[in-house]
């Protein structure tokens, strides 16, 4: 039976990586995975701000993107996950959000965090040492600036005028306290793919965190969980590895020289270790439904990163997540929910 409001809102996440080094072109496909995921009906797409380049591209300035995306597609909400606040003049920023906000027609959410590369830091001339004390200096001034107060001037206000941001500013997190944190300044919950440096796995690690975040939320509006995992979904599970197997393999290894997995990581464990959920979408529909952290989360956030599959697999991809995998856990195509609306019956006068 087709509901006015699923359990939850679906989502995709791309870090706009491709496999040759046409960066144009990668960022095209990127475009194009938008247009996608809007006729599938996903209900938000995000993106991951990397200063430093990844293999095959990385995005360096999301709100240009997201700007352009906004001009391609029609309904689908457009995020960031995240922006490195540390990094951005919090009013400049909230300029460019609220101006891709107006040109969309009310479509941002705008999801933040600290990162962690030195390398990005020191070209910006910010200290990493002080990454959590400056996230909380810049968020206290990018939400004063997004809810139309003055800011740092008396009379100064960033213009366009900004509306309403309140349940529209998420916060990445890695620990229970930092999902309190977060909770107690009225943002959104973002949870990674994988929890690194952990044995156990990704959501046993976070769903405490979860469980923190909604026990400290004391706000009126509803607690939003972002729920980030790795889902590719393909026709079956010897096709998607051969998609997704050697990229998770190099990306875990990566991991291994920062401590975060182990060093002998075979590729079994390094799927395991990014919580991966891969091979025909009724299994990864099984596996989804054991997921401990899904069940309190409000958005699930698909992703194929580390994996840079191409882009036709992609695409195919999206469409499975939306046509077969989403569906079976109680998600409905933004399209089929406004046919349903306009099929109730209204009484008389209304």
């Amino acid at each position: 039976m087709t509901t006015e409001t699923p359990r939850f809102r679906l989502c995709f996440l791309t870090h706009v990586q491709g496999r040759s080094d046409d960066v144009a072109q990668t960022y095209r496909n990127a475009q194009e995975l938008f247009v996608v995921a809007d006729e599938l009906g996903f209900d938000v797409g995000w993106v991951a701000q990397h200063h430093v380049p990844l293999g095959g591209g990385g995005l360096s300035s999301p709100w240009t993107f997201l700007a352009h995306a906004a001009a391609r597609t029609e309904r689908i909400r457009l995020g960031t996950a995240i922006t490195v606040l540390p990094l951005e003049d919090p009013v400049r920023l909230a300029e460019d959000v609220a101006t891709v906000d107006t040109l969309s027609g009310g479509r941002v959410e705008i999801g933040v965090g600290s990162g962690a590369n030195s390398q990005e830091y020191a070209a910006f001339g910010k200290d990493v040492a002080r990454k959590r004390e400056l996230t909380s200096e810049h968020l206290d001034v990018l939400r004063a600036a997004l809810a139309g107060e003055e800011v740092r001037t008396p009379d100064f206000r960033i213009q366009p005028r900004p509306a309403d941001f309140t349940d529209r500013i998420w916060q990445g997190v890695f620990s229970g306290g930092g999902a309190e944190y977060a909770a107690a300044g009225g943002s959104n919950l973002l949870l990674n793919r994988a929890a690194y440096g952990f044995d156990a796995p990704t959501d046993e690690v976070q769903r405490p965190w979860a469980d923190a975040y909604l026990a400290a939320w004391d706000r009126p509006g509803r607690p939003r969980i972002g729920l980030s995992r790795f889902v590719f979904p393909a026709k079956d599970r010897r096709t998607a590895l051969r998609h997704i197997s050697d990229d998770v393999h190099r990306a875990a290894l990566r991991m291994a020289k920062s401590g975060a997995f182990p060093q002998d990581v075979d590729v079994a464990e390094a799927l395991r270790r990014f919580h991966s959920f891969y091979g025909h979408p009724d299994e990864i529909v099984t596996a989804l439904r054991q997921e401990k952290v899904l069940p309190v989360a409000t958005d699930l956030i698909t992703q194929f990163n580390p994996a840079v599959p191409d882009h036709e697999a992609a695409v195919r991809a999206l469409e499975l997540i939306a046509t077969e995998v989403a569906p079976a856990l109680g998600w409905t195509p933004a399209a089929k929910r406004a046919r349903h609306l306009e099929s109730v019956p209204h009484p008389a006068g209304v």
